[in-house]
């Protein structure tokens, strides 16, 4: 995709606050130090890029499935999913959106979406 989402909240997201979250969750794994790592979600035996860290969060997804995946990690943290334009992007419902003023894209539910992995967008 190319393009970035971040994660924003109202107080600075630490890394050790990060690392206890994602230990806790199932499904993530956190890697990389401090100063500069990554989050990745599993699917199968294998283990996908979800999100940087490099003393802030964030991701440039390429499919459904890293996008839900970010956003059920932006909820465990207590803070906002925003991509360059302004959007947000989140759970409602057990639904991923992606909210623009008032206008709302739906990619589908959750647990579908996370059912059937990491299938890349095409271009």
């Amino acid at each position: 995709m190319g393009y970035e989402l971040r994660v924003e909240r109202e107080a600075p997201l630490a890394y050790a606050e990060l690392a206890s979250v994602v230990s806790a969750e199932a499904g993530f794994e956190l890697r990389g130090s401090q100063e500069a790592g990554e989050v990745v979600a599993f699917h199968g035996d294998s283990a996908h890029h979800v999100a940087a860290w490099s003393g802030r969060l964030s991701g440039a997804p390429g499919s459904d499935w890293q996008v839900a995946q970010l956003a059920r990690l932006t909820a465990l943290v207590g803070a906002r999913l925003v991509g360059e334009d302004g959007e947000s992007y989140g759970i409602r419902d057990g639904i991923v959106e992606q909210v623009n003023g008032s206008s709302a894209y739906e990619f589908g539910k959750l647990e579908e979406i996370i059912a059937a992995g990491p299938a890349e967008w095409s271009a």
